[in-house]
């Protein structure tokens, strides 16, 4: 019998799972690109409103992650998403607002760098945050890891506290972080909560609650474009990449490729817009990327990580 009849030989699996490996790191590399060109959009933007900027952002997002589930479940399928979250979806969904919107308006205080840099410890935030709630088991390595990313946040917000950068740009940039973790422990709690719609639903909410808050939604031409490549490219893609790679690969890979969104994200905006990191962001910065580097090389070392989905 031949192997056509037989069904998929043993190579033929093994080829179909470099294959899907392959695609999954290429996705997620492209979120982390995505992500990373938030800061450089966001300086070519000349609204003065950041209300408007966060409410046009929102928008287009939603209507590009919402368009992704419905093209992958039918609108039935759509619908149960939504329908299923229970209150662990909607808690994600207020976590993912609070940080899009504060995203957008810490940068009209701060520098891309600070906002991104301070960010890239949110997996470390997470583990603190669950040993602290949920009484999770920290290694003594990931502790150490912790310790880092504190110390490199401190180094880039002592800026704000000695005068020479804006504190609310900072505190807003803490925030994100904050919530960020907050919304990875609760994925984590609650493995039937889908990202992608808490997501969506993030950014419908960031969307109306800036509604309120707007001067006007009117914005020029040139803008509009920079606003809907600020929500779909950005924002949109992002996420729907990120939401099919991240399931081809292992987690700690996907971390490990994340880890680009940081360090590219202020590269962009020092090349094409001449925005320079101060002295403190950088060796902060390098910190926090060192210490979130090395945990997450880390975990590689452990029995059955590749594996690990």
């Amino acid at each position: 019998m031949t192997n056509a009849a037989a069904g998929p030989s043993l190579t033929d699996n093994s080829y179909h799972g470099a294959n899907e490996r392959r695609a999954g790191m290429l996705l997620v590399f492209l979120s982390a690109l995505f992500w990373s060109l938030g800061g450089t959009i966001a300086r070519f933007i000349e609204t003065p409103d950041s209300w408007t900027v966060v409410f046009w952002r929102s928008f287009w997002a939603s209507i590009c992650i919402f368009a992704f589930i419905v093209l992958r479940d039918g609108w039935h399928g759509a619908w149960r998403a939504f329908r299923t979250m229970g209150v662990p979806g909607y808690a994600v969904s207020v976590c993912f607002a609070i940080a899009s919107t504060c995203f957008v308006i810490a940068l009209s205080y701060t520098t891309v760098a600070n906002v991104l840099l301070i960010q890239a410890g949110v997996p470390l935030l997470a583990a603190l945050f669950g040993w602290t709630f949920f009484r999770e088991r920290v290694s003594g390595l990931t502790w150490v890891a912790i310790f880092a990313v504190i110390i490199g946040v401190g180094v880039m917000v002592s800026e704000s506290i000695g005068g020479e950068a804006s504190p609310i740009g900072d505190g807003l940039a803490m925030l994100i972080a904050c919530v960020f973790a907050t919304a990875t422990v609760i994925t984590r709690h609650y493995s039937h909560v889908r990202m992608t719609p808490a997501t969506c639903l993030g950014t419908a909410l960031a969307c109306a609650f800036a509604a309120t808050q707007v001067s006007t939604l009117h914005t020029s031409a040139v803008d509009a474009a920079y606003l809907f490549a600020f929500g779909v490219i950005n924002l949109g893609l992002g996420m729907v990449c990120f939401a099919m790679g991240a399931r081809l690969i292992a987690a700690a890979y996907a971390a490990l490729i994340g880890c680009f969104e940081p360090i590219l994200g202020p590269v962009w905006v020092w090349l094409i817009h001449g925005e320079e990191p101060s002295q403190r962001a950088l060796i902060g910065g390098a910190i926090v990327v060192a210490a979130l580097l090395g945990h997450v090389l880390l975990q590689f070392r452990r029995p059955g990580a590749s594996r690990q989905a």
